[in-house]
């Protein structure tokens, strides 16, 4: 960063220079242009009083005394009847010269060309004479770009100085501006004092670092969680395990102990299978397609299956709305239903009811799970949906489960890009919403 801002500021010094050195080189040639035409000008005036005062022999005096200006007489017909560098007898008839025509018919007349009798760039300027003829005084070009040229070697030898400076400049500068960069505090960003422009990197770090924070602090609790969900299944069945070998048990107590041992055993087995959904459901690594799937058919389903564990309450589930096709993972839609059905029954009061609505919506497919359950207390409801968050923790054996079920809830609802809406009172039951977005529904034909 440091080589690329150096080499920047070293370039626009540089291209600056050059522009500079053009610009400069466009006003000094125009600048003398501006001189030699004045000087030419006031020249061609004098020689012209002079030779309408004196007559031409004044021509005859100037042989050789000015080389920097070339003096010509031309006749009206273009004659060339003096000239001051060459015998005028070898020059062409100047008839077609564009200052000579001017002349002849305003009085005056300029041009600026290369001339085919001395092999330079000339600047002309004519003027009328009382005799009719044409004087003409005429001036080599050579010395304003000789003139341009030669502050080069100046304006290169300040270049080379003022680059040479500018590096220096630049590195102090970089070094400035780098260090306060080179000195962020990255863990604390937003204490850091800098530049303004650095302000919505700053926050996004920030924003960033708490992130990585949280997600740090989830995977220590969820790793506490889960050996402490591990560790009281795994106590038990060696408990048991342990007696039944010691011969501690009497023969009677042993299908007792055994079906204990198998109760522990299923619930380690399924904890390790929410553990493994929950998981791939974080990492999106689901690889099940997408497919149409009927949400009132597999609801109807999802609660023949619970429909033995409601008997146990004497708890009534009814399902009422309508069929309605979503375009979704049939297998976690099915899972999604489920926990929530089953924490309908696991937390409602015994001769309780369950009532679940299926339908379409003008926001899209919706399922609707009420129950008169225990109800769930305001400051806990956004919290239920984390990893073995349980709202009552000294019954959470007796009613068993993982503390992993509405987690796999929300991790499904994120993956179909749905919502779940809970609105629950204690004492007063619970209700649970899923709203699926409008454009995965499909309407039933």
């Amino acid at each position: 960063m440091k080589k690329k801002i150096q080499r920047s500021m070293v370039l626009i010094l540089f291209v600056t220079l050059i522009l500079f050195y053009g610009i400069l080189a466009v006003i000094l040639y125009n600048h003398n242009l501006s001189i030699l035409e004045g000087e030419v000008r006031q020249e061609a005036k004098y020689i012209q009083a002079a030779i309408n005062i004196s007559g031409t022999d004044y021509l005859e005096q100037m042989d050789g005394v000015d080389w920097d200006t070339r003096l010509t007489q031309i006749a009206p017909d273009g004659e060339v009847l003096y000239d001051s560098r060459r015998d005028e007898t070898d020059i062409e008839n100047h008839s077609s010269r564009p200052e000579v025509q001017s002349a002849l018919d305003n009085g005056t007349g300029e041009d600026v060309r290369m001339s085919d009798t001395v092999g330079r760039e000339m600047y002309y300027y004519a003027v009328l004479l009382n005799d009719g003829s044409v004087l003409r005084v005429a001036r080599s070009m050579d010395g304003l770009m000789r003139t341009a040229i030669n502050v080069f070697p100046v304006m290169g030898v300040l270049a080379l100085l003022m680059i040479g400076l500018a590096i220096l400049l630049a590195r102090w500068q970089t070094k400035r501006l780098i260090k306060p960069i080179n000195e962020l505090d990255l863990d604390h960003p937003l204490e850091n004092d800098v530049y303004p422009e650095l302000e919505p990197l700053l926050i996004a770090m920030d924003r960033q670092n708490k992130e990585k924070e949280a997600v740090s602090n989830m995977r220590k609790e969820f790793s506490a969680n889960v050996s402490h969900e591990l560790k009281t299944p795994l106590t038990s069945i060696s408990g048991y395990a342990e007696i039944m070998k010691n011969g501690m048990v009497r023969p009677a107590d042993i299908p007792v102990f055994s079906e204990r041992i198998y109760k522990e055993a299923r619930r380690l087995i399924t904890l390790v299978e929410d553990i493994i959904k929950l998981s791939k459901l974080d990492e999106e690594s689901v690889e099940l397609e997408k497919q149409k799937v009927n949400l009132y058919e597999l609801t109807r389903e999802v609660v023949s299956r619970l429909a033995p564990q409601a008997a146990q309450k004497n708890i009534r589930m009814e399902v009422t709305g309508e069929p309605v096709m979503y375009n979704g993972i049939r297998q976690i839609l099915d899972e999604m239903v489920y926990n929530i059905c089953e924490n309908a029954i696991k937390y409602n009061n015994d001769n309780g009811r369950v009532s679940i609505w299926v339908g379409d919506t003008l926001e899209g497919a919706k399922i609707c799970v009420s129950d008169t359950g225990i109800g769930i207390p305001k400051e806990h409801q956004e919290r239920i949906f984390e990893r073995f968050y349980r709202v009552d923790k000294s019954h959470s054996k007796e009613r068993g489960g993982t503390g992993l079920g509405l987690s796999i809830v929300k991790h499904g609802a994120i993956l179909h890009g749905a919502k779940v809406i809970v609105d629950s009172e204690p004492g007063k039951g619970t209700r649970m919403e899923i709203h699926f977005p409008k454009e995965e529904t499909i309407g039933q034909k």
